[in-house]
């Protein structure tokens, strides 16, 4: 197996995420079964109870893990499901060091930093890595930060053990453009090789990235300090498009410099036509939309961070690059409605409306107030797991003449509690253990015949005929699974659901659910809504989000994609 460490300097969010699934994206495309794995050096043991804010979006895996969003580019990039296993953190390592520890493995030798922090993060390397020919491994913060010395330490007892040329280092830096000077800086690239220097690393390739592609003037003085051939200094311009990230880097031929570097030979001729075909159609739509999302995860002190919602960004663009249709989208905090109701009016230019996912009861009643619109004006709309909540409730509220009607999440006193709390956990959440126990990863779905969401899920592919996969997910969240004609898997994260007391009155105003979760004969979880008197009203309790890739996009997103182009005037 071949190892390929990914580091950044200068500062966060250089691009190692992007840069790193590029970068396994090209080595499959040369015949390499290639995997990656992210290190996070916080002390979480994994981004569950972290905000969005905090941290950026919460990615889930189909085997139900919550864990950084880099794996979700992994997944867009490489069309193939990442575990949560490849996800390591300081918090997880430093758990099962104490643990072993407490159970005596050690033998009753003294545990220490060095060896025993970097030996638990070589074995879990070696792991995620198994059956693979080339493991990438992203570490995550910036050159420089004492979190990253133990992981720096293991890969250098990695490189020892394997050989240097099963180990490589790809430094990802940044070159900033002052704006008194207007030229592209060198010098803290210089101190990040520095820095790195200082852990017995020195890069076989650095990644320059920056406004401009790497001039000749820049590239010679990175040459000079590096000592790195000037061929294994990559430009990496920003790109109007993150999937023009790996044809920018083939151009500078990295495939054919990392095999090299590897001493390995190219098993077959990459293939990028149907990739550069979907890059052509995102950049020269024949038509652009204009889709609402009305979300809350928005502001971080004076700024906007739509890493919030970043797979249902990228989601809405694998439906543009599919079907030529160019998109803009506007965040809308929800909280607007709130405080004027009549701002819901301007809702009227857009295309779309999409409610994503989230927690509490902040902006809510603004959300419930956008959905109403959408339902009322015919504005195609997408619900996403509280965005079908929410969508619930209004219905209940304006169309069930159920007043007052509420999730029980903000409401535990309201006389119709639609959407409520899975019983099974009640006694967790009184024990205040929030970390990963929800319904989180792969839960299947069985569609109705004949309604929307199952001919979007048959149009698009999305049917599981394959009986070894959904085999291989967890009896408990297959669930009782009659036959396997209109059965999909799609990932969960959350806790409530729609109350099924209430199902009947839904059904008979209107409502169609068009999938469920059947857990026992007598026991289904409502998993899709469509109002069929409606251009496109679909709301799903499940976050496709995380099952849409660039070269398969998800169903739901084609489908509302498809509907907002329709509603263009």
């Amino acid at each position: 197996m071949k190892f390929i460490f990914v580091v950044g300097g200068v500062i966060s969010g250089v691009g190692k995420g992007v840069a790193t699934a590029s970068i396994a994206k090209i080595l499959s495309e040369y015949g390499f079964s290639t995997t990656i794995i992210k290190i996070d050096p916080y002390i979480n043991c994994d981004a569950g109870t972290m905000r969005p804010t905090e941290h950026g979006e919460v990615w889930v895996t189909a085997d139900g893990g919550e864990i950084d969003q880099d794996l979700g580019n992994y997944e867009r990039f490489m069309n193939r499901n990442i575990p949560k296993i490849n996800n390591i953190t300081t918090g997880q390592i430093y758990r099962t060091v104490i643990e072993n520890e407490r159970a005596g493995k050690y033998l009753g030798k003294t545990v220490q930093l060095i060896p025993h922090i970097p030996d638990e993060i070589r074995r879990r390397i070696k792991l995620s890595g198994e059956g693979y020919d080339i493991a990438l491994i992203e570490v995550g913060g910036t050159i420089g930060d004492i979190e990253n010395i133990p992981y720096l330490f293991a890969a250098k007892g990695l490189e020892k053990e394997c050989g240097k040329n099963s180990v490589i280092y790809i430094l990802v830096t940044y070159l900033p453009v002052p704006t008194h000077i207007q030229e592209a800086k060198t010098k803290p690239t210089q101190h990040a090789i520095k820095l790195l220097s200082e852990n017995g690393i020195s890069p076989d390739f650095i990644l320059c990235r920056a406004k401009q592609p790497l001039d000749s003037v820049r590239r010679q003085k990175i040459e000079v300090y590096s000592n790195l051939d000037r061929h294994q200094i990559i430009s990496a311009p920003d790109v109007n498009n993150l999937y023009e990230i790996p044809l920018n880097f083939e151009k500078e031929g990295l495939g054919k410099k990392l095999m090299q570097c590897m001493e390995l030979q190219s098993r077959k001729i990459p293939d990028w036509e149907k990739w550069k075909k979907l890059l052509y159609n995102l950049q020269n739509p024949e038509k652009t939309i204009k889709i609402a999302m009305i979300g809350k995860y928005l502001s971080i002190g004076d700024y906007q961070l739509t890493d919030s919602y970043i797979s249902i960004n990228e989601s809405l663009k694998h439906a543009s690059a599919k079907l030529g249709v160019g998109i803009k989208i506007s965040w809308i905090d929800s909280k607007i409605f709130e405080m004027n109701p009549e701002n819901v009016r301007g809702l009227s230019e857009y295309n779309g409306i999409l409610v994503p996912g989230g927690f509490g009861n902040s902006g809510v009643e603004g959300k419930i107030t956008a959905i109403k619109y959408a339902r009322e004006n015919r504005i195609p709309y997408l619900g996403l797991c509280y965005g079908m909540q929410l969508a619930v409730i209004e219905y209940a509220r304006n169309m069930c003449n159920l007043k007052n009607a509420n999730t029980t999440e903000n409401d535990s006193n309201t006389p119709y509690p639609v959407i409520d709390i899975l019983e099974s956990q009640r006694e967790v959440m009184q024990q205040n253990k929030y970390g990963g126990t929800m319904r989180l990863g792969y839960y299947a779905a069985c569609l109705k015949p004949d309604t929307q969401v199952c001919r979007l899920y048959h149009e698009n592919g999305r049917i599981e005929l394959d009986k070894n996969r959904i085999n291989s997910v967890e009896k408990f969240r297959i669930g009782n699974v009659k036959g396997i004609d209109n059965i999909i898997l799609e990932r969960h994260r959350h806790r409530y659901e729609v109350n099924p007391k209430f199902v009947p009155v839904f059904e008979s105003n209107g409502i169609i659910f068009s999938g469920y979760h059947q857990v026992s004969d007598d026991n289904m979880l409502m998993e899709f809504m469509e109002l069929p008197e409606h251009p496109f009203f679909i709301a799903t309790q499940s976050h496709p989000e995380f099952e849409s890739r660039f070269e398969n996009p998800a169903p739901l997103f084609v489908g509302f994609v498809n509907a907002a182009g329709l509603n263009q005037t």
